[in-house]
C-alpha cells in the first residue's frame, strides 16, 4: 500500500514537472493565499504579545489617572478638551488620597532629548529623562536588576540619587559597575543607586535608555509650562479594587472643583482594560487577514481545478492505456488526488515560509517579540489540504470515469 502511494506520488511529480509553468502559478496563487494569513497573523501575534507583555507587567490591580480617556476619538468628534494634571493636581490628590493598601505612584517625562556624561565619556542626546517617586517602579512593573530602588527619603530629601536603563551599562560603564558611579545632566551630578532590567523597545521608544530621578529634583531641572504629570495607583486587595477606583474618582474631581453635575474632566485607565482593548484590536486585524487568506485561497482553487481538467484532457491516451492494462477507477482518481494535493501542499509549504519571513522582519523592524504562529500554519496546512480535496474532485472523477477504447483513441 505504502509503495503505491510512493509511486502516486512519484508519478504527481512527473506530471508536475512536464506543465511546470501552470504548477508555479497555481502554487504561486495558493501561496499568495498562505502568505497572507500565516504573514499577518505572524505580524499581530508580535504586536500583541509585545504591547500585552508590556501592560501586564503593570498588573490588573493598577489603574491610572490621566487628562483623557484612552478612547481612540478624531479631532472633529473630540469636542471637549480637559485640562492638563497639574503639579498642584497631583499634590491635592495625594493629600487626600488615603485607601488602605495603596500605593500612588507620581512621574513625569521631563525630557526626551537628554545628554548623559559619565567622565569624558557621553551619551547622544537621546536618554529619556523621568521624575518619579518612590512607587513608580512598582506600579509600572519596573525591576532593579543591580542595586536598589527609590526609598521615601531619597525622595522627600530631594537626593541627587538616580535609578538607570541598563543600556548604559553598554554605552558608558562596559566592564564597571555602575552603582555608586557618579553621572551628570545638565550639568547636574547624580550618583546611581540601582540599574533597571532590560525592557527592550516599543513602537522606537526604547525603554532601557531612560533616567529616573526624584521627582522634585526633575522639577527644578526641567522647568517646561503646561507638564503632563501621571498618577497610577495599585490596589493590593483585588476585592477593594473597584471602591479604590471610585474613592479616587471622587478625590479628584474635589481637586478638580466639579460639582456633582459636571462630567468628569480626565480619564481614569485599567491596565486590564488596556489588554483587553488591544486584544479586541488585533482581533479585527486577525479576522480582516482570515477574509484576505479565503478570497485568495477560493480564487487558486479554481486554478487549481483548472490545471487538473487540462491535465486529463492532456493525458487522455495515457489514462486509456492505463486503464487497458488493469487499472481500476479508484487507482486513476487516486492519482489525480495526489496530484492536486501535491500541488497544494507546495502552495502551503511556500506560504507559510513567506508568512513566517514576513513575520519576523516585521517583528525585528519594528523590535517586537516574535513567536511562530503555529495555529496559523496548522490551519494553513489543513485548508490548502481541503482544498485540493475539492478542486481535485471533479477532474479525478472525470478522469476515472473515461472510457478506455475512447480514451486509447484520442490524439
Amino acid at each position: 500500500m505504502f509503495s503505491l502511494f510512493l509511486e502516486n506520488v512519484r508519478i504527481a511529480l512527473e506530471s508536475i514537472r512536464g506543465q511546470l509553468l501552470r504548477t508555479i502559478l497555481t502554487v504561486v496563487i495558493i501561496a499568495i493565499g498562505i502568505w497572507a494569513l500565516v504573514g499577518i497573523l505572524s505580524a499581530v501575534t508580535a504586536l500583541e504579545n509585545t504591547i500585552s507583555s508590556n501592560f501586564a507587567s503593570m498588573g490588573a490591580n493598577t489603574f491610572s489617572i490621566q487628562r483623557y480617556e484612552f478612547d481612540v476619538q478624531s479631532q472633529s468628534e473630540q469636542t471637549k478638551i480637559n485640562p492638563i494634571i497639574s503639579y498642584n493636581d497631583v499634590r491635592g490628590f495625594m493629600s487626600t488620597y488615603d485607601f488602605p493598601n495603596t500605593k500612588t505612584a507620581l512621574s513625569f517625562r521631563a525630557t526626551g532629548r537628554a545628554e548623559v556624561k559619565y567622565g569624558s565619556e557621553k551619551t547622544d542626546p537621546e536618554v529619556q529623562v523621568y521624575g518619579v517617586n518612590e512607587h513608580y517602579l512598582d506600579n509600572t512593573g519596573s525591576k532593579v536588576e543591580i542595586g536598589r530602588n527609590f526609598t521615601f527619603f531619597d525622595i522627600q530629601n530631594n537626593s541627587k540619587v538616580c535609578v538607570i536603563g541598563s543600556d548604559f551599562l553598554k554605552q558608558l560603564f562596559r566592564d564597571e559597575d555602575p552603582i555608586d558611579k557618579v553621572i551628570s545632566i545638565r550639568g547636574v551630578r547624580f550618583r546611581i543607586i540601582g540599574v533597571l532590567e532590560s525592557k527592550g523597545s516599543t513602537f522606537g521608544n526604547n525603554q532601557d535608555l531612560r533616567v529616573l530621578i526624584p521627582v522634585q529634583v526633575a522639577r527644578s531641572i526641567y522647568t517646561a509650562p503646561n507638564i503632563n504629570y501621571n498618577i497610577s495607583v495599585f490596589v493590593q486587595d483585588q476585592d477593594m479594587f473597584d471602591v479604590a477606583q471610585d474613592e479616587a474618582i471622587i478625590a479628584f474631581r474635589r481637586v478638580r472643583n466639579l460639582n456633582p453635575i459636571e462630567e468628569n474632566n480626565f480619564g481614569i485607565q485599567r491596565s486590564d482594560d488596556l489588554i483587553g482593548r488591544i486584544t479586541s484590536i488585533t482581533g479585527y486585524l486577525e479576522t480582516a487577514a482570515w477574509i484576505i487568506s479565503i478570497i485568495t485561497i477560493l480564487g487558486s482553487s479554481i486554478a487549481l481545478m483548472n490545471i487538473m481538467l487540462v491535465s486529463v484532457t492532456e493525458r487522455t491516451r495515457e489514462i486509456g492505456v492505463r486503464k487497458a492494462l488493469g487499472a481500476k477507477r479508484k487507482t486513476i482518481s487516486t492519482q489525480f488526488f495526489i496530484e492536486t494535493i501535491v500541488i497544494g501542499q507546495f502552495g502551503s509549504i511556500f506560504g507559510i515560509l513567506l508568512g513566517i519571513l514576513t513575520g519576523m522582519i516585521f517583528a525585528w523592524a519594528f523590535e517586537f517579540e516574535f513567536t511562530l504562529p503555529w495555529s496559523a500554519m496548522i490551519w494553513a496546512t489543513i485548508i490548502t489540504f481541503l482544498v485540493a480535496v475539492i478542486a481535485g474532485s471533479y477532474p479525478a472523477t472525470k478522469a476515472a470515469r473515461l472510457d478506455p477504447v475512447e480514451s486509447l483513441r484520442y490524439e
